[in-house]
């Protein structure tokens, strides 16, 4: 009876997680479909806001724009204006009444110009930086005004460097003729001063979509959308931004009320300025829309299923708490084996390396012994042969030939102990590596020719630069050298190559050779001491031994491996010394 009940007690568990899953699903989108009907609800009601915000923004704009806007042409039927631009003696009297209609008006400058752009008289003649003598032909309110109509513009000034709003009138005589330009400055650095202080978002572009006006000062003078090199050109050439950058800003517009400002969503509006070809865009972050349309949501949620929702968050948690438990024993576990691994794997390599090093310790106090002990007895075995050569005749078979032969094959023998009898050198200097590939060929070119073998060299002069003992990295050279002309013996025709070459930054130095190769043998066999293939008396084999020491001590690698076609190559990879070093030091 137990065993009937479990499958029946599992499956009505499934069908209760199933119905939990599936109410879940359900709210999950009811809870979607509240949040963007409060959502859209919510940004209705503030595109309606932020568009009465606009027309107010908009409004302001304009009555400070036209707020003046008929002074110039008030001011230049003014018959001073007219003597003034006619007569020079009466400038002055001109300047004092530009300064008082000026002051009544609150307007920043008032200004008068002959018809070459040059201005005569102006309201701020008295001071320090005014524009008197200044000449404004290249602007376009000038140009407009001289041709008989009223000119409007905005740019940052080319004497004072402030900007501003300029509006200018054609000044004409008593015939009607037109005789020179007034002009009339109006800043609007209040407007934007109470724009900052709202705390809301206002920019103004004009044709080009370069901002003029904002609310915020970093956004002064960028760009909302390219301007071609032709169209810069222009605004250069009319010196309206001065030394601007008109860098774009980081602006995108998603749609017709939805824009990207600064990596944030913005909904916005934006209104034509009626006086100006400019266009003001209102825009408010979407973070507070958000925010209202997930308290709604969240409002509807405690009110539909709080304790649903709190019961399966309880049983979610504590699933994900076990799995996320579960997850991190594995990793540990997989880390502790890594770690194991790891550790037996150095362990390992430690282990050789401490019975490589003893067993070279040991060699080396052999080494030291033996060439010790046979040094003066084979020295004075050498003497006294040389004597007995002097006062015999030389016989190819004589007892004097025969001792001096077995002399040499001792000296062989004790010859590779030497590097491990004596300390290892610590100065270390530039060498060139193809000058010590030629040293090299020269110490074993008599065996070359002796044995009819075509070595073939390939290092041309000058070489790479390598830091090191010159001298003993000859000594690998030579050992690689007498390697392969051992393996070559039995070869037809026995040629060996010899050079080197760079590959990803490194020095590559080789010796390969049409020989009997390898035989199956690895580096790491190849170099231990004493293993040789060579008959008794022609070396120890430390030859390989040698080499990769003090390959090692140049910071470098060997390889050995057997060619395509027959033979073996061994390889030397060195650093080669930077090119700025080896400049200095020469």
């Amino acid at each position: 009876m137990f065993t009937a009940s479990a499958p029946k007690s599992l499956h009505s568990q499934r069908r209760r997680l199933a119905a939990a899953l599936i109410a879940v699903f359900l709210l999950s989108v009811a809870f979607l479909v509240i949040y963007a009907a409060a959502f859209s609800t919510f940004k209705a009601s503030e595109l309606d806001r932020a568009q009465g915000r606009a027309d107010f923004y908009r409004t302001t704009l304009e009555s400070a724009l036209d707020r003046l806007e008929h002074l110039p042409f008030i001011v230049g039927q003014d018959p001073a204006v007219v003597r003034g631009l006619t007569d020079p003696t009466s400038r002055d009297a001109l300047n004092r009444r530009l300064e008082d209609f000026a002051t009544r008006a609150n307007a920043e400058a008032l200004y008068v110009m002959n018809l070459d752009g040059l201005t005569i008289a102006a309201s701020n003649h008295a001071q320090a930086v005014n524009f008197i003598g200044e000449n404004y032909s290249f602007r376009p309110y000038f140009q407009t005004a001289k041709s008989g109509q009223r000119g409007k513009f905005f740019a940052i000034g080319a004497t004072t460097k402030r900007p501003g709003f300029f509006v200018a009138e054609p000044v004409r005589n008593a015939a009607g003729k037109i005789i020179g330009v007034i002009a009339l400055k109006i800043e609007l650095d209040e407007l934007v001063e109470a724009w900052q202080a709202s705390g809301e978002k206002i920019l103004i572009t004009n044709l080009d979509s370069i901002i003029v006006l904002a609310s915020q000062p970093e956004w002064h003078y960028q760009t909302l959308s390219p301007i071609s090199e032709e169209r810069l050109l222009d605004i250069r050439n009319m010196r309206q931004f001065g030394q601007e950058a008109l860098q774009p800003l980081d602006w995108q517009r998603l749609g017709d009320d939805e824009i990207a400002l600064a990596g944030e969503r913005h909904i916005g509006v934006r209104v034509p300025v009626r006086s100006q070809p400019w266009e003001l865009h209102f825009i408010v972050n979407t973070a507070g829309l958000q925010e209202r349309a997930l308290f709604v949501v969240f409002l509807a949620a405690i009110s539909v299923a709080l304790l649903a929702i709190l019961f399966i968050f309880w049983r979610s948690e504590r699933l994900r708490r076990a799995l996320h438990a579960s997850h991190q024993d594995r990793q540990r576990l997989l880390r502790e084996i890594e770690e194991r691994k790891a550790t037996e794997k150095a362990l390992a390599k430690t282990q050789e390396e401490l019975e490589k090093s003893s067993r070279m310790a040991a060699l080396g106090q052999l080494a030291a012994s033996v060439t010790h002990e046979l040094g003066q007895p084979l020295s004075a075995m050498r003497n006294y042969i040389a004597i007995e050569e002097m006062g015999a005749a030389q016989k190819p078979d004589s007892l004097a030939t025969r001792l001096s032969a077995l002399v040499r094959r001792m000296e062989n023998i004790t010859r590779d102990l030497r590097f491990f009898a004596q300390p290892k050198q610590d100065q270390q200097a530039p060498f060139d590596v193809a000058k010590a590939i030629e040293n090299a060929v020269e110490l074993v070119r008599h065996d070359l020719k002796q044995r009819d073998i075509d070595l073939q060299i390939k290092a041309p002069l000058p070489g790479p630069q390598i830091l090191g003992n010159g001298a003993r990295f000859e000594q690998v050279l030579v050992n690689l050298l007498r390697n392969a002309i051992s393996a070559v013996e039995q070869a037809k025709a026995p040629r060996i190559e010899l050079g080197w070459t760079r590959e990803r930054g490194q020095v590559v130095i080789y010796v390969a050779d049409n020989g009997h190769g390898l035989k199956g043998q690895q580096i790491e066999e190849l170099q231990e001491p004493f293993r040789t293939d060579k008959p008794s008396g022609e070396g120890m084999g430390l030859g390989l031994a040698i080499s990769a020491s003090i390959v090692k001590e140049h910071a470098g690698e060997l390889f050995a491996q057997d060619n395509d076609h027959g033979g073996a190559t061994f390889t030397v990879l060195l650093p080669p010394i930077p090119q700025d070093q080896t400049e200095g030091e020469t």
